[in-house]
């Protein structure tokens, strides 16, 4: 459908609700600066339809929402920041799948949109698929991180392929540099940089099918498939001449302080591929767009497998149904609940019918590019698996991998951690 004419239907819909206006409870993950913006966003809802909204945040949200359904007293409308907790609700009935039409609508008018449909799509409790989640809000971590300067004076053009970018690494070495920065280093969660890498790499080897069963573990970890990606990683992470400090320094380097190296004088590497959420680590003196700069971390232009772009989001379902439940998806789906938020900041958005400069900050918008021209949009991995593997031997492995152990080892052990679980 197209979007203009949905926004009317929506709109349509919105003012028939305000003859019978309800009280309509949200939850979510969101507080200080999150909740106040996506308040503004319920507050035009609740002009539009003439409902009473009312939002609660917790950051305890994961356990507070699966008490609060178990107990019968579920907010209409809840916010799941990982998919997983969203799918285990539905397969214990209670999600209410929503409209029929609006698999449809993601199709048509979110970019990629075949794959927003499959990221909020769970077996309920019959075990037969139904769509309960709408994505609003979305984080891309598929970015290179750089210094314009460094590339200006050096010579270097972004590369708009993987052929490309190993071209440029190679180069870069050539020339006496070190081309990259990788830190893994997270306290307890030491580990997790490296699985974003694999992952991105997994989307850049493999078909998002095949990503998918990976993921659901119907493609043991220990697969070629994995392997393969887990050895791309390598091809970055365990070559001395590729990263700043040698090899042996990735593991034990503090991911908040990588990217730092991108602004030393002279520079300790010239790359740094992390999520949209890095500048807050560069530094109060450096400016993103002046001082550092992204690309899209490019895929192999010969396997032909798209544009494929690694990120997470929020996920809004019904979990306790209402008219008005249902009209505040159909609102979310409008482009002015987006471009709400766009100027607000910290958000990003797959919805086509958006006006770009709505964005009150133009890297947001750079960024929202790279969303809108995605062919596949997955969520980050290693969220939706257990939490002993994706929160665990995966990181731990990947710790190991990085300090040398034998990739082939180290996925046999992140199954053998899988398979303790069954």
């Amino acid at each position: 459908m197209n979007t203009k004419l949905y926004a009317s239907v929506a709109a349509v819909a919105l003012c028939a609700g305000a003859a019978q206006a309800e009280q309509i409870t949200v939850f979510g993950p969101w507080l200080g600066p999150d909740q106040a913006n996506v308040e503004q966003v319920l507050a035009a809802f609740a002009e539009a339809s003439g409902h009473d909204v009312r939002y609660s945040g917790s950051d305890s949200f994961e356990q507070q929402i699966v008490i609060d359904a178990e107990a019968g007293s579920a907010p209409n409308v809840s916010v799941f920041p990982q998919p997983g907790l969203a799918s285990d609700m539905a397969s214990r009935g209670f999600l209410t799948p929503l409209r029929a039409e609006t698999a449809g609508w993601l199709r048509d008018n979110y970019a990629a949109g075949e794959s927003w449909v499959d990221l909020g799509t769970y077996a309920d409790e019959n075990g037969d698929d139904q769509l309960y989640g709408f994505f609003y809000k979305v984080d891309v971590k598929s970015l290179v991180w750089y210094n314009p300067e460094n590339f200006e004076d050096a010579g270097y053009d972004v590369p708009d392929t993987m052929e490309e970018l190993k071209a440029l690494s190679d180069q870069i070495v050539a020339d006496g540099e070190t081309p990259w920065c990788i830190g893994l280093g997270s306290g307890g969660a030491t580990g997790w940089p490296a699985t974003d890498w694999v992952e991105d790499m997994m989307l850049r080897t493999q078909p998002p099918e095949v990503y998918d069963a990976w993921v659901s573990n119907e493609l043991s970890f220990n697969s070629p498939e994995v392997i393969g990606a887990i050895e791309e990683f390598g091809a970055f992470a365990r070559n001395d001449d590729y990263v700043a400090g040698g090899s042996g320094a990735v593991a034990t380097t503090d991911f908040r302080d990588s990217p730092k190296g991108l602004f030393s004088s002279p520079p300790q590497c010239y790359m740094h591929r992390q999520a949209s959420f890095i500048p807050a680590f560069f530094g109060d003196d450096i400016s993103v767009g002046e001082d550092a700069d992204f690309f899209y971390f490019p895929a192999y232009e010969g396997k032909d497998l798209g544009a494929p772009v690694l990120g997470a989001g929020t996920l809004w379902a019904i979990t306790n149904e209402s008219d008005a439940a249902h009209e505040l998806i159909a609102f979310l789906q409008t482009p002015e609940a987006h471009e709400i938020w766009m100027g607000l900041g910290g958000f990003l958005t797959p919805h086509k019918g958006v006006d770009s400069a709505a964005f009150g900050d133009p890297t947001l918008s750079k960024m929202n590019d790279i969303l809108l021209n995605a062919t596949t949009f997955r969520f980050d991995a290693s969220d939706l698996m257990p939490g002993g593997v994706g929160a665990g031997s995966f990181w731990t492995g990947m710790v190991d991998y990085a300090g040398g152990a034998d990739a082939i080892a180290v996925a046999a052990d992140i199954q053998a951690s899988w398979d303790a679980l069954k």
